[in-house]
């Protein structure tokens, strides 16, 4: 297995725990008897480290698509190389950093370094697989 499949294998994980995680935060928050409903009673937002953890995980849902659908692509057509293992890198990194920098607080740093990173990464792919 390349490093690339390796660190998407990772993202995955990485995914899984995220969505997890936030789960268990937001039904901190409102009650586990909410979280078993139909949830179609009207409840206030989301505050604090539930609601930063949940826009990072709406955000990693966002992106991911786009890294997984390179990644794959890279590998089918043998396309892996030095962007593609950079790439890879960059946005799994970002991906883990941009999670921290949301639970702790760090707006800045999570949209000026974090998200940057990890659609760098994206974008080495696209170099790797256009040139």
């Amino acid at each position: 297995m390349t490093t690339e499949l390796r660190l998407l294998l990772a993202t995955v994980i990485f995914g899984l725990l995220q969505l997890i995680t936030v789960s268990h935060l937001i039904s901190f928050q409102y009650g586990y008897r909410w979280t078993a409903s139909n949830r179609e009673q009207p409840v206030p937002p989301l505050r604090g480290l539930a609601n930063r953890v949940d826009q990072a995980t709406a955000n990693f849902l966002e992106t991911f698509p786009f890294f997984a659908v390179l990644v794959l692509v890279a590998h089918l057509t043998e396309r892996e190389g030095t962007l593609t293992l950079w790439g890879a890198h960059l946005y799994f990194w970002g991906r883990m950093g941009y999670l921290l920098a949301a639970a702790t607080g760090f707006g800045l740093l999570r949209s000026m370094l974090s998200w940057n990173t990890a659609l760098i990464g994206i974008a080495l792919f696209l170099v790797a697989l256009l040139s």
